[in-house]
């Protein structure tokens, strides 16, 4: 049998001894490397006859090459790279003072980013995730086969994107790598975490899914790691926390960009050597568990300016999965609305229920800025309210939903930035619900301690509000 070929790694860089530096870890790693100063140069080296320069596996991209350009020269290179070798995974380095440059190479086609300097072992396991994600038949394979392989059948669509997002849940359950998914609200991050859970090795044994947003300060370390009798006043017996019930599953950490920095020690602990120890307990315990987790903020940012650790950032982001937002997935707007449709009609008894193709064509044509949820509450809303089995576009503008064209005046979201967006939605929904957080909360899909802090953050919280004293209620 032919031996496995040693994968073969590019290193962009201006500076001579990170050069040198990553080149040596590689070699200790199993890898081979090529080296080159900057974008001109590793264009030509990339544009050369493959079998005259050889394959390429993953390219390592420094995102700044000099002072002037702020990191464009670092944009324009990874745009060239994809736009002429769109299957060659890209790794870029920064340091923290850019990382949102580094973020926005993501959103560009970048695979990941790690920073300057490194830490030796995870930039060597980022490499081999980044290299076996990039594997040939890791990606592009249709629908039918992901379905015939995998069990996806939560998950509804047919875009390339999606297919995208799939594939890599596909490869990356069966692994027992720490996973983050990035989307913004309503985009499906905990069907995705469900279905990494399903199609792993561990999918027998519960997954246990947290709200991070929702667990108070004082009792994080009992909701997480339990508390044994006596530990406090209210202790009055043993009682196992969210860690101990998924030993041997999966721990589903949502919205883990709400958790606050002192509880984020507490939980890299546990990340660390998979040991806790329950309140009041004299020893600690060792627990089996697979950790998935999930935000619609950007972590790498938090880190940036303080509020997330680095330490924490690099335990969960092992294998990170974006998911696109529903405006660009249009394609699916008719499958995700029939599925719907005929889900909510069933839950109700409502018998059968259809959509127009002018219904279709008017939902395909909104914005969607609160996504896959947004559509849910918006026919849940018209078919309670028409009450009748086939809904036309008119229906929709009858039960008082959104405008009859995406960006037309009345919606007023063109120009928004996403932060806008949802400041609009909750002064909406505040006027709607007149200030009853707990109302609010639930029209947004959001726990009340993460509604509090998105309120703080946009600055509609009211003077000297604490969470849970009942202001604006």
């Amino acid at each position: 049998m032919e031996a496995p070929r040693t994968p073969r790694i590019l290193v962009i860089d201006d500076d001579g001894a990170v050069q040198i530096s990553l080149a040596l870890l590689l070699k200790q790693s199993g890898f081979d490397a090529l080296r080159c100063d900057g974008p001109d140069e590793a264009l030509a080296l990339l544009g050369r006859d493959p079998a005259e320069r050889g394959p390429i596996d993953l390219v390592l991209q420094d995102m700044n090459f000099s002072l002037q350009t702020g990191g464009a020269e670092g944009l324009a290179l990874l745009a060239a790279i994809r736009e002429r070798h769109p299957a060659l995974p890209v790794l870029l380095m920064t340091a923290w003072g850019s990382i949102s440059l580094a973020v926005a190479g993501i959103k560009a086609g970048a695979a990941n980013f790690f920073t300057k300097p490194w830490d030796n072992t995870q930039l060597v396991e980022l490499i081999a995730a980044t290299l076996d994600l990039a594997a040939p038949g890791a990606a592009g394979p249709g629908r039918k086969a992901l379905d015939d392989s995998f069990d996806f059948g939560a998950i509804v669509g047919e875009h390339p994107k999606l297919l995208r997002v799939l594939a890599t849940i596909g490869q990356v359950a069966r692994t027992r790598a720490p996973v983050l998914i990035l989307g913004e609200s309503g985009t499906g991050k905990e069907l995705v975490a469900d279905a990494i859970h399903r199609n792993s090795p561990r999918a027998g044994q519960p997954i246990i899914k947290i709200n991070m947003g929702a667990i108070t300060p004082t009792l994080f370390e009992s909701e997480m790691f339990g508390h044994v009798r006596g530990a406090f006043t209210d202790a009055r017996s043993d009682r196992k926390g969210h860690v101990a019930c998924a030993d041997g599953g999966t721990l589903f950490l949502d919205e883990i960009g709400e958790l606050n920095r002192g509880d984020q020690v507490k939980l890299l602990r546990v990340l660390q050597d998979q040991r806790y120890q329950p309140v009041g307990a004299s020893r600690s315990e060792q627990a089996d568990i697979r950790v998935v987790s999930a935000t619609n903020r950007e972590l790498a940012e938090l880190v940036a300016a303080g509020e997330f650790r680095e330490d924490l950032f690099y335990r969960l982001n092992l294998i990170t999965i974006r998911l696109p937002p529903l405006r660009e997935r249009r394609s699916d707007i008719p499958l995700l609305a029939r599925h719907i449709a005929a889900k909510v009609a069933d839950s109700y008894g409502l018998g059968e229920a259809a959509l127009t193709p002018g219904a279709l064509d008017w939902l395909g044509a909104q914005a969607w800025p609160g996504n896959i949820r947004q559509l849910k509450q918006t026919l849940e809303r018209t078919l309670l309210l028409a009450g009748k089995p086939q809904l036309s576009h008119h229906d929709f503008a009858a039960a008082g939903q959104l405008d009859d064209a995406a960006g037309s005046p009345r919606l007023g979201l063109e120009g928004m930035t996403l932060e806008q967006v949802e400041r609009r939605m909750i002064e909406q929904a505040l006027d709607q619900h007149s200030g009853n957080i707990t109302r609010v909360a639930k029209a947004l899909g959001l726990s009340r301690t993460a509604l509090y802090r998105r309120l703080e953050r946009h600055g509609l919280a009211e003077p000297g509000h604490e969470p849970g004293a009942g202001a604006m209620e």
